[in-house]
């Protein structure tokens, strides 16, 4: 029986995530982000545990910018191997894990529908100020990511005991409601197209020069993929929340293997 990297790529961040959650639970070091009272604040062990700090580079650099390492790594992989293997089936797939990307955090027909689920589910949108005080707007502020100001939205700040003494203005967020994990979402979702992709080089090898580059480039990411997923795990959101996002992301992974119909997927499956 021939070992499946899909397979293996699920078990390790399924466990990863189970393991680092239940963590999270009996040691209580996650921070629950959709809560507006804790989220602008530092998380409580940013001084002790370095991941536990939002401006580490693994954070800042990798998972920020998570899909764009992975696009670049696949394309990467794709362009270096052999003409064979550089089907339009496996760039079908990376493009439809694109869309899925969009579609959740980004724009489906007007807000993302991450968005829509927070508000739906009883979110609401928020301005934190300077002085911890939380003023709610209208939700519309947070789909259009509009910036508010006392200046620009008087009516928002009437109360004067609330308006900060310099010019200041936010972004209003939506806080509360269900706030499914983006970064566990996409961060499955990358973990395992990269290592349903690396499949095609597995069975070709040795690898030219450059393909060798690509592999291990590919393998690399998909370790920082997973300790970020175990980094926020342990640190940022509720049990919920995080499991709902990895669901997402293997739900978006799935839709890339549907056989279709008429197209050349088939080329990227294993044999």
């Amino acid at each position: 029986m021939t070992f499946d990297l899909r397979h293996g790529a699920f078990i390790a961040v399924t466990s990863i995530l189970l393991f680092g959650t239940i963590y999270s639970v009996i040691n209580d070091s996650y921070l629950d982000t959709s809560n507006p009272l804790l989220t602008h604040l530092p998380h409580p062990l940013h001084k002790t545990h370095y991941f536990a700090n939002k401006a580490n580079v693994l954070n800042v650099w990798f998972i920020k910018r998570a899909w764009g390492w992975t696009s670049i790594a696949f394309l990467l992989s794709w362009a270096t191997s052999p003409r064979q293997q550089r089907t339009a089936g496996r760039v079908l797939k990376w493009a439809v894990e694109t869309a899925v990307w969009l579609v959740f955090t980004s724009w489906f027909f007007g807000p993302a529908i991450l968005e829509r689920l927070i508000a739906a589910s009883g979110g609401e949108c928020m301005i934190s100020l300077p002085t911890g005080a939380i003023i709610a707007v209208p939700v519309e502020y947070c789909f259009t990511k509009s910036t508010v100001s006392p200046s620009s939205h008087p009516n928002f700040f009437s109360t004067a005991l609330l308006l900060p003494d310099d010019p200041w203005h936010a972004v209003p967020r939506l806080r509360r409601g269900h706030d499914v994990s983006g970064h566990v979402f996409l961060l499955t979702m990358s973990i395992l197209f990269l290592a349903d992709q690396l499949r095609h080089s597995l069975r070709t090898a040795p690898w030219p020069r450059l393909h060798n580059w690509a592999v291990a480039f590919n393998a690399t990411l998909i370790g920082i993929w997973l300790l970020a997923s175990y980094t926020t795990s342990l640190y940022f959101h509720s049990p919920f929340e995080k499991f709902t996002g990895y669901l997402l992301g293997v739900a978006g992974f799935a839709l890339t293997q549907i056989p279709l119909h008429g197209v050349e997927w088939a080329n990227s499956q294993g044999q």
